[in-house]
């Protein structure tokens, strides 16, 4: 019940508070396996681009959102069943091999899956080089990449906060990508590359980040 709710609920509810501005909603395929490669700013990224998409999209989300107890516990699983997240262990969450195969059932399925090539938020809105998860999937699959771009996210759950506020946010579907020539290689290093820096290009170009030239690595715990 909570699930059903939450899904008539919350797409409508969150744009008549937040009125988000969309574009490219004509460049997600409506049908078949597709991955959306979105830059990533804030926790709160992988909620909205599922709500201003044209179909579910499955994202990776931590197990334990899954695992809680009480009222509290079954509107957290509810809200990531509406969202059709794919719970994966702690470790997983950053693209390790195992949570590969995760999004890649998804795809399979004919669904569609976002993923965040730069394999975690950052923190200073520049843009990082992309992993070659992205270009696994892509070459595995047989499915094309919609590239996605978003501004403002950042403000609406800054790090280190709880609550959510109401900031203005922009979503952009860019036309999709298609590796169909190269289906096939995702053993390639040298195909990987190539195909994650394409996809990264085309992030780039619709969000107008600065390029940091890096990888953004999780910082190691002292």
């Amino acid at each position: 019940m909570i699930k059903l709710i939450t899904k008539l609920l919350l797409k409508p509810l969150s744009k008549a508070v937040y009125r988000p501005s969309i574009e490219g909603l004509e460049n997600v395929p409506r049908k078949g396996g597709v991955i959306l490669a979105s830059n990533h700013l804030s926790f709160i990224d992988s909620v909205v681009i599922p709500l201003t998409a044209p179909r579910p999209i499955s994202f990776l989300a931590k197990v334990e959102y899954w695992q809680g107890t009480g009222l509290k516990g079954r509107v957290m699983r509810g809200f990531f069943d509406a969202i059709e997240a794919v719970p994966v262990r702690r470790g997983e969450v950053h693209l390790a091999q195992a949570a590969l195969d995760s999004a890649l059932e998804v795809l399979n399925s004919g669904k569609a899956f976002g993923i965040y090539p730069e394999g975690t938020r950052s923190l200073d809105k520049r843009l990082y080089r992309g992993k070659t998860g992205v270009a696994w999937l892509a070459l595995t699959a047989g499915v094309p990449v919609v590239p996605v771009a978003l501004a403002g996210t950042d403000e609406i759950q800054p790090v280190g906060t709880r609550r959510p506020r109401i900031r203005k946010v922009t979503v952009k579907f860019g036309e999709p990508l298609d590796f169909s020539h190269l289906h096939g290689q995702a053993r390639n290093a040298r195909v990987r590359r190539q195909v994650t820096d394409e996809v990264m290009a085309a992030i780039h170009e619709l969000s107008g980040q600065e390029l940091a030239q890096v990888y953004n690595e999780v910082p190691k715990a002292a």
